[in-house]
């Protein structure tokens, strides 16, 4: 609809150019005009101001500014509706595909939500993407939600420190709520407000200082995550043991076409109903996938778990393997 009005408002503008030109070309060439004294009864007759001619026209000019005041009506009044009636649709427009959009959002259920959309939240949101994860964005930007919002990446215009704001984003029905504002004192109230709203929600926080930490924790966050800290250990680790670290750094968690690391609910594995060990399971000779760790119902991790560790209903296990293997894991029991 706006490249609509777009090529309308082209059409207007070009018809005012050529209405100049005509203009200008017939009082020089009718009434032997400068091209100055010619643009200047051009303009003041298209625009009917009412200034007094340059110098008397005869009969036959008289006649051209006839034809082109009434010519100039039309498309001057058509150039005016043109841009008025784009203005307003331009508002209807971003009006309507605001509500398009939290129509969706309101749709959204068990999704995650990001607050804020920097290089840390563009992150998350591109992984989520690769994981095909419904998630919504909240961003007090307007300049950055023109520039990003799409089908894909759902935007609510807002500060997240707000209740409403987050009751938009659908806060009540989200199971994750990651917040990478660039403020610590902006993620603790963010915790805070969404860990009274939504209890039992994960919550995910990034913290510049050290010192927040704790703070963030106490105020409901499942993790606190240090951007710079991190970075630094890996660089650190490149020194260290850069082997290890360039082998983990070529493990694919992201997508799911080049997946080597991958984690699954053991309900999805098996009837729950007789327990399992990783034996009986055989993953290793049905798929070529590791099992290299193990994660039990009270959240208690065990790395490169024995062949008898048997695998309870609400624990989930950690596989290794090439991404064709993975594939074909979850290809077996219609993992999605």
């Amino acid at each position: 609809m706006l490249n609509l009005f777009r090529s309308k408002i082209v059409i207007a503008i070009g018809l005012l150019i050529f209405l100049l030109i005509i203009g200008v070309v017939g009082f020089m060439f009718m009434s032997g005009y400068r091209w100055i004294d010619a643009l200047y009864m051009t303009v003041i007759t298209v625009t009917t101001v009412g200034f007094g001619e340059v110098r008397p026209l005869d009969d036959a000019s008289k006649m051209f500014t006839i034809f082109l005041i009434l010519t100039s009506i039309v498309i001057v009044g058509y150039a005016i509706s043109v841009i008025t009636e784009f203005i307003l649709s331009k508002n209807n427009f971003e009006d309507l595909k605001q509500k398009k959009m939290q129509k969706k959002i309101d749709n959204l259920s068990d999704h995650i939500i990001i607050c804020g959309y920097g290089r840390n939240g563009k992150q998350a949101a591109h992984k989520l993407m690769a994981y095909k994860k419904p998630f919504v964005i909240i961003e007090r930007n307007k300049e950055v939600i023109d520039k990003y919002q799409s089908e894909m990446v759902p935007f609510v215009l807002g500060n997240a420190n707000e209740d409403e704001i987050l009751l938009l984003a659908g806060i009540e029905r989200a199971t994750t709520l990651i917040s990478a504002l660039p403020n610590d004192a902006d993620n603790l109230f963010v915790v805070l407000s969404a860990r009274q709203i939504n209890n039992e929600m994960i919550i995910i926080s990034r913290a510049s200082q050290e010192t927040s930490y704790n703070k963030l924790k106490l105020a409901g966050a499942n993790n606190v995550i240090l951007p710079d800290k991190i970075g630094g250990d890996h660089m650190a680790s490149l020194v260290v043991v850069p082997d290890l670290i360039e082998f983990i750094d070529n493990l694919s968690i992201g997508g799911k076409s080049n997946i080597n690391i991958e984690e699954i609910a053991v309900s999805k594995l098996y009837d729950a109903s007789n327990i399992k060990t990783i034996r009986d399971l055989d993953l290793r000779n049905k798929t070529g996938c590791n099992v290299i760790g193990y994660k039990d119902g009270n959240g208690e991790y065990i790395i490169n778990p024995e062949a008898e560790q048997p695998l309870m209903p609400n624990g989930k296990i950690i596989v290794l393997g090439r991404p064709e293997q993975i594939m074909k894991l979850n290809s077996i029991y219609n993992i999605k």
